[in-house]
């Protein structure tokens, strides 16, 4: 199969960036929409979470059918063949968030069913920072900033401290009172999903710095994690 022109290849290659993005918005909304709504409690808003995971499923295949085409089509180097490599990775990541969303909405049913369970603010601030990392990490995506995306893999400790101590006081509640055993085992699941979302925007933010300098992060301890140095001028 001749290769197709290099203007030609280049287009393919945005192509698969701009679908990639909208794969992204879609699994970001739909994971923000399953975790406020049981933050505020809206049972209505997590009947269409289902539906919107498999148009992020639809777009998972279809990102990696087009990313596969373009390798098979012509051997790219350097950069170009990162970002295809670095695309696969990141919409596997992004349909994995869609699947937590969907987690997030059974178990947010099961919650809501309940009464709530009072003094539990850590389960908004883990909402928050979870869905913040996510967003930052699809930030630096699109910025290609390597800078933003080691930013958000620092941030990755804070979240997982507060699914332990969601944990801790929700084993506590439990014991004080045995009805609320279910939704508190409910809002762990809903947690360990959350830390989940978190450990996958630190996947995504390690293949920004892949993209962009060629470096790999992944089992680097963050004290390593640094820039890589340039010769003064």
């Amino acid at each position: 199969m001749p290769h197709p022109p290099k203007r030609h290849f280049h287009d393919l290659l945005d192509s698969l960036h701009a679908r990639l993005l909208e794969m992204a918005g879609e699994a970001e909304d739909l994971l923000r929409r399953a975790a406020w709504a049981v933050v505020n409690r809206d049972q209505a808003a997590l009947a269409p979470i289902k539906e919107g995971d498999a148009r992020v499923d639809a777009l998972e295949l279809e990102v990696d059918e087009r990313a596969l085409e373009l390798l098979a089509l012509q051997q790219p180097m350097a950069k170009d063949l990162r970002q295809i490599v670095a695309t696969l990775k990141i919409s596997n990541d992004l349909e994995r968030v869609g699947d937590h969303a969907v987690k997030v909405a059974n178990a947010g049913r099961q919650v809501l069913s309940h009464p709530p369970i009072p003094d539990l603010p850590q389960v908004e601030e883990m909402v928050r920072l979870s869905l913040e990392m996510l967003s930052d990490a699809l930030r630096a995506y699109s910025l290609r900033d390597a800078e933003m995306a080691r930013e958000v893999r620092a941030r990755d400790d804070a979240v997982d401290d507060l699914r332990t101590a969601i944990h801790r006081i929700l084993v506590s509640h439990m014991l004080e009172d045995p009805r609320r055993i279910t939704p508190a085992l409910e809002l762990i699941h809903i947690s360990q999903s959350l830390e989940r979302v978190a450990d996958l925007a630190t996947n995504i933010s390690e293949e920004v710095v892949f993209l962009v300098e060629g470096q790999v992060i992944r089992h680097l301890p963050e004290a390593e994690v640094s820039p890589p140095s340039t010769p003064s001028s």
